[in-house]
């Protein structure tokens, strides 16, 4: 067994190179079949915020006692 792949023959160069492209492809199909098209981003409908009064904000949970 060969742990170099400088020293690895043809076939095992053919079988890295047939993973490869097993693999990109199934990620490229993976990624063209989880798509959002901009159609169905846009019929969702978004909750307007209103900003409300100014809160200090504490990194504890502490009441703040003024």
């Amino acid at each position: 067994m060969n742990h170099s792949i400088c020293s690895a023959d043809r076939a095992t160069h053919l079988k890295i190179v047939v993973v490869a492209l097993a693999a990109a492809i199934s990620l490229a199909a993976l990624a063209i079949s989880s798509h959002i098209t901009a159609e169905v981003a846009s019929d969702k409908i978004t909750a307007v915020i209103k900003a409300g009064k100014p809160v200090a904000m504490t990194r504890t949970d502490l009441t703040v006692m003024r």
